[in-house]
């Protein structure tokens, strides 16, 4: 058994540091010292929570260098969007601090009652489990509104970016959370399990594959554990007719390639209508030419290399399966190590791997369909329901269609993000709960009905 944990730069493939799992005993005392925190920390004012808010922005703004580096290292992104991704963990602290007092608040509800209301109590220690493609956001957005609404935390990131994980805990604690509040575990499937089993953990949030949704909800169920799950996802990019390609080909473009593509909400199904196709195709290559490959240290690198090479590995595969069915590769679908070149795939079938399934990297598959009719028909074909953005003048066409979307976002001439102030979440094989927004605070509380006569 493997007591170790190795991070690894994906860039240059060099290690950058070794950790040593904890024990039985160190989860055991971690686990004991969150659940005591717990009974002490649900005492709080709002307002006290609040002012640590601030102060954990305060951290990470005076840190953000030395905290996107880290990223950088850790999974290969580029340093321009791990800087971006500590900047926005501070506009989450910020929306939190501002509005958790209001979101928190009794909600009073007229009844026969001389008083009734709607109390919003926490609920103990929530056990959190999050991957390494935004491994700062990710738990943020999670750990943010979980500590603010009273409850403790703790965390099994993703092995790759253990150090991202460690560095987390030490940010809420040098902005003055008591210990306890947040932890971060280093530990394997087996404890985790077992974690889930203890009766000290009170829910279980993941954001992962569906494979790991399914496992982790299936022994929180057995354990009637509440859980929220963000799971994959295989966003449509709908392209219409009188879609404004001056306007928004930059931002098409990055809904598939920023973080060179391994993101849940990335556009993974280009369908585009026949009367725009070609154009969109020449311009969609054009864009993705110029992205620049390199040391993501460096500013002006814009593309990196995949997490691991194993994920590189994945995309190759589903490629060549989809070349046999029949798809055409106009650019790219080289591979050096955990490098993979931007990829474009066009005589897409809805039978091929690139398609029905979520390709996470850099690959853009497009579609080419007859009408707006058969591109919002074809889109609600997935066993996904993440997001769907669609790129039309005509809003009012978009609009009509929002129904017809099971997905959990619908983006029109914007592409699929999240954002603090909306609720964040899928549907289907994506999975199930909401993270962000008023919606994201609730998750894990003790909605309680409060009834008194006097």
């Amino acid at each position: 058994m493997n007591n170790s944990i190795k991070t690894v730069n994906p860039f240059n493939n060099k290690v950058i540091k070794e950790y040593q799992l904890h024990t039985s005993e160190d989860l055991t005392n971690i686990l004991n010292t969150a659940d005591k925190r717990f009974y002490e920390w649900r005492q709080t004012s709002i307002k006290q929570r609040c002012r640590l808010l601030l102060n954990l922005a305060q951290v990470m703004d005076d840190d953000t260098q030395e905290l996107a580096e880290l990223i950088t290292q850790e999974m290969g992104k580029p340093i321009t969007q791990s800087i971006a991704e500590i900047e926005k963990c501070i506009t989450l602290c910020d929306f939190y601090a501002t509005n958790a007092d209001d979101f928190l608040a009794d909600e009073l509800i007229e009844t026969e009652a001389t008083e009734s209301f709607i109390s919003y109590d926490p609920l103990g220690t929530i056990l959190a489990i999050m991957p390494w493609n935004y491994p700062f956001w990710q738990v943020m957005r999670f750990a943010i509104p979980t500590l603010t609404a009273g409850n403790t935390a703790i965390l099994k990131h993703a092995g790759n970016v253990t150090g991202c994980g460690l560095a987390i805990e030490k940010l809420f604690e040098k902005a003055g959370y008591p210990k306890g509040c947040f932890s971060t575990i280093l530990a394997g499937h087996d404890a985790v399990e077992k974690l889930i089993s203890n009766d000290l953990i009170k829910a279980v949030t993941l954001t992962g594959s569906e494979k790991a949704g399914k496992k982790i909800a299936e022994t929180a169920g057995r354990n009637l554990k509440k859980t929220v799950l963000e799971l994959g996802g295989n966003n449509a990019c709908i392209v219409l007719d009188d879609a404004d390609l001056d306007k928004y080909m930059d931002t098409i473009v990055n809904a598939r390639m920023q973080n060179a593509g391994q993101s849940c909400i990335a556009a993974k199904r280009f369908i585009v209508t026949e009367a725009i196709y070609e154009d969109f195709l020449k311009r969609f290559k054009e864009k993705v030419a110029e992205l620049l490959h390199g040391d993501p240290m460096k500013e002006e690198t814009t593309f990196g290399s995949l997490a691991k090479k194993d994920f590189a590995d994945t995309l190759k595969k589903q490629i060549e399966d989809s070349v046999a069915l029949g798809a055409t590769v106009i650019t790219g679908n080289n591979q050096n190590k955990s490098y993979f070149e931007p990829t474009i795939l066009t005589n897409i079938t809805k039978d091929m791997p690139v398609f029905k399934e979520e390709t996470f990297g850099p690959i853009a598959p497009i579609m080419k369909v007859k009408n707006t009719k058969e591109a919002f028909k074809v889109a609600s074909e997935s066993r996904y329901g993440l997001g769907t953005m669609v790129f039309t003048k005509s809003i009012e066409t978009a609009q009509d269609y929002i129904s017809t979307i099971d997905d959990g976002s619908y983006f029109i001439n914007e592409l699929v993000k999240s954002d603090s102030r909306l609720p964040f979440g899928g549907t289907k094989a994506s999975g199930y709960g909401r993270e962000l927004s008023k919606e994201g605070i609730h998750e894990f509380v003790n909605k309680k009905t409060v009834f008194i006569n006097h």
